[in-house]
């Protein structure tokens, strides 16, 4: 049987891809904008468009999934038990971002969701070399749980905990891989900026006429 192709990532405008992990890009889907927050997963189409562009779908497959899926009940509660792990994942990237330990039921639930819902792995040829590609063909709506716990199982284990950074401008979450740990904001074109310009005007109010 063909390998079906690893998808290429589609960076599109709907979704923030600022923080530099794909578990931490999944808890960024709850941006505040104006002061307000937004859901960017605000339906189960939207899901599977995030899937997409986070290069863990393609595309015509994830129409096929969301023709066949959006309206059972199946894709609803799949889609509601994703945003509570969004915002259980948010909860305990903060924790860590403290300095405190990863929350015991965090550990728990992740474990679990590990165990029922593999993310299966398979050899592929690319430029006459073997690699290791995790592959990914949701059967049902649940199986969209695979890639989420385990990214965030990666995250957990691979990145240091003291790089974790939430902006300091906005609720967005990042992973500081600056050579001294010195990253401040989100992004620079959006937070940065607007924190320069704040600063300077403070000092310039703050300077004598």
């Amino acid at each position: 049987m063909a390998v079906r192709k690893k998808p290429t990532p589609r960076r599109t405008p709907d979704f923030l891809w600022l923080s530099g992990h794909p578990a931490l890009d999944f808890v960024n889907t709850r941006p505040v904008l104006r002061g307000h927050t937004v859901e960017l997963l605000g339906d189960f189409s939207a899901l599977l468009r995030w899937f997409v562009a986070a290069g863990l779908l393609d595309q015509k497959f994830a129409t096929r999934l969301n023709q066949r899926w959006r309206d059972t009940s199946a894709a609803q509660a799949t889609h509601k038990s994703l945003l509570l792990f969004r915002e259980q994942l948010r909860h305990a990237i903060a924790s860590l971002e403290s300095g405190k330990p990863l929350p015991a039921k965090m550990l728990a639930d992740l474990n679990r969701l590990l165990a029922q819902r593999p993310l299966p792995t398979q050899l592929v040829s690319i430029d006459r070399a073997l690699k290791k590609q995790l592959r990914f063909e949701p059967r049902k709506p649940a199986d969209l749980f695979a890639p989420i716990s385990n990214a965030a199982a990666d995250l957990f284990t691979t990145l240091d905990p003291q790089r974790l950074r939430q902006c300091e401008s906005c609720v967005l979450h990042f992973h500081d891989t600056t050579k001294n740990a010195t990253r401040r904001w989100c992004s620079m074109k959006f937070c940065g900026n607007r924190a320069k310009v704040a600063a300077y005007a403070a000092r310039q109010r703050r300077s004598p006429i």
